[in-house]
This record gives C-alpha cells, sequence and structure tokens, in this order.
C-alpha cells in the first residue's frame, strides 16, 4: 500500500470506474475478440487491479493485454455491473507509458498510437501518409506492408497532402486538455 499510486484508486479518481464491483463472472473475457491472443484476460486484469498491491499493479502494467483492447464495447456490453472495461484499459495504457513499463511487444502499438495522434493533432483529422511515414521513421520497419501502398494509392486511400481543418486552434486546445502523455517510444 505504500508504492506510488495504487491504480484502483487512481481509475476511480480519475475516470469513476470501481474496479471493485467485478466479481469475476468472465462474462467480459467469454466475449472479448481477442481474449485467445491476450496474455492476461480483461476479467484477470480487473482481479489484479483488486489486490491493490506493487506488484500485481506493475503485472497490469507490463501486460501486453492492454494494449491489444479494441476498446469495442463488447465487455462493456455484457458485464452485469457495468464497469467500463475499455475506459480502464485506456488510463491502464496511459499510465503504462507514464511510468515507463510498456510491455515491449507492445511498442509497436504504442507508436502507431502516437503516429496517429500526432497527425490529427497537426492537421485536425487522419492523414494516413503523414501516419505511414511517421511510423515507419518511428517503428524502423521500412519494408512491411510497402507492397500495399500503391494499391493504396490508385484507390484514392493514400493522399500525397493533408487536408487541414479550419479550425486547428481548437483541435490544439483539445490535445493540451488530454491526459495522453507525450512520450516518444
Amino acid at each position: 500500500m505504500n508504492h506510488e499510486a495504487q491504480l484502483a484508486s487512481k481509475i476511480a479518481t480519475e475516470t469513476n470506474i470501481i474496479v471493485a464491483k467485478c466479481y469475476q463472472c468472465g462474462k467480459c473475457s467469454a466475449g472479448c475478440p481477442l481474449a485467445t491472443d491476450m496474455d492476461v484476460t480483461s476479467s484477470a486484469i480487473l482481479r489484479l487491479l483488486q489486490y491493490n498491491t506493487e506488484a500485481t499493479d506493475t503485472e497490469v502494467l507490463r501486460s501486453n493485454a492492454i494494449w491489444l483492447c479494441l476498446s469495442c464495447d463488447m465487455c462493456y456490453s455484457r458485464c452485469p455491473n457495468q464497469i467500463d472495461i475499455p475506459g480502464v484499459m485506456d488510463l491502464l495504457r496511459q499510465e503504462s507509458v507514464r511510468q515507463g513499463c510498456t510491455n515491449a511487444a507492445a511498442r509497436n502499438i504504442v507508436r502507431f498510437h502516437r503516429s496517429f495522434l500526432d497527425v490529427v493533432q497537426q492537421t485536425g483529422r487522419s492523414f494516413e501518409m503523414g501516419m505511414v511515414l511517421d511510423y515507419k521513421w518511428r517503428s524502423k520497419r521500412w519494408f512491411d506492408d510497402l507492397a500495399l501502398a500503391p494499391r493504396m494509392f490508385l484507390k484514392g486511400k493514400l493522399r500525397l497532402l493533408p487536408e487541414v481543418v479550419k479550425k486547428r486552434k481548437e483541435i490544439l486546445r483539445l490535445f493540451k486538455r488530454t491526459l495522453f502523455l507525450r512520450k516518444n517510444v
């Protein structure tokens, strides 16, 4: 109980989600389309958070599962106690980056998130070509999916120049108010 900030308390404070409401019925994990790919299922993550120890909090933050969550809300819709598990996962991802304990297998996922958010911050909307170039630079995976580019370009999916929203200052204000940390991974 003497570690930096117990995650369960932080989740409750910042999101109003009470992980103690979970009574481990397992409906969230049973309905998750990625549960078989996760190292820790969503119900197990909630259980680990309920232990409220430094060791279990660290295990949760180092898990790959928090990065695989699609935020599809299947777990939330199945939960009899209406625990917003995607909301929990979002905060866990932020905290994992903040504490510098992101799972090594998830580093390219984090890089992709960062690339997407950087492009939206700069242009106010998604710009696929910019996002791809930024991700390739961050991940150093220069030739992955290279064969897709010509087809995407011919179908109009990859524009060479971005469209920039007119009220870009409002977008910048939103980014200043968000909790996502600006840390390059």
